[in-house]
């Protein structure tokens, strides 16, 4: 899908689909007086349209990027970085180079694994991430050891109270046979909030892997590869 260059748009989104920027960043180089619209100092909040001239530090800012969607089957391991953490490679070692302009949706940590979207579209990756779109993510989790039902309980029915506030949890049997293996269901996404919800009452997570994130699913994409996905 191609940035829309047919109507009027914010200045600082649109810095941030063709620089590969935040929209932070983008006002902080508005702010800082280093973007121009058709030679004048543009100001914080300013609209553009197609045929405006648009330079940023003395350079014309190219204009028709095109938004990419990108489902990724992160494998453990890597972190959801662009620079490399000590020994660990970070997920960019595995995508194409074209797609290095991406940036994650929301995040999967280093011992987990599954589906990770990826967008240069800050609007999209805010409606999948902002708590109040209700945006539900599901995991397949295995524990160090059976949970009892009182714990069951106590994660499903009302909650488990941890540092950043409460975390409630659906959970459902992988099968019937096991107590250890489970399908997550949340739509909040707090930094290793399932991890810390089960730590939290003497369980160790062993397996975290996303298989379902909205409306969109891993579905048969091998580890490490990737799928182009279409939102419209």
């Amino acid at each position: 899908m191609l940035a829309n260059n047919d109507s009027v748009e914010r200045l600082n989104k649109l810095l941030a689909l063709e620089k590969g920027i935040s929209r932070r960043e983008a006002d902080e180089l508005i702010h800082e007086g280093r973007v121009l619209i058709n030679g004048k100092a543009a100001e914080l909040g300013a609209r553009v349209a197609a045929n405006d001239t648009i330079t940023v530090s003395g350079e014309a800012l190219k204009r028709g990027t095109a938004y990419t969607y990108l489902a990724f089957h992160k494998p453990i391991g890597y972190v959801c970085s662009r620079k490399q953490q000590g020994e660990n490679d970070t997920i960019y070692n595995l995508l194409p180079k074209e797609f290095h302009n991406l940036k994650p949706v929301g995040r999967l940590d280093k011992d987990s694994s599954g589906l990770l979207l990826l967008t240069n579209d800050g609007d999209f990756a805010y409606q999948m991430t902002h708590p109040k779109f209700y945006k539900n993510k599901q995991y397949t989790v295995s524990l160090d050891k059976d949970l009892t039902p009182l714990h069951h309980q106590m994660i499903n029915d009302f909650g488990i109270t941890l540092d950043d506030g409460p975390s409630k949890l659906t959970l459902e049997r992988q099968t019937d046979a096991s107590s250890k293996d489970w399908i997550v269901t949340m739509s909040e996404g707090r930094n290793r909030q399932i991890r810390r919800t089960f730590s939290s009452l003497g369980y160790t997570v062993v397996k975290l892997h996303r298989t379902i994130f909205g409306s969109y699913s891993l579905g048969d994409i091998a580890a490490g590869d990737h799928k182009i996905i279409d939102i419209s």
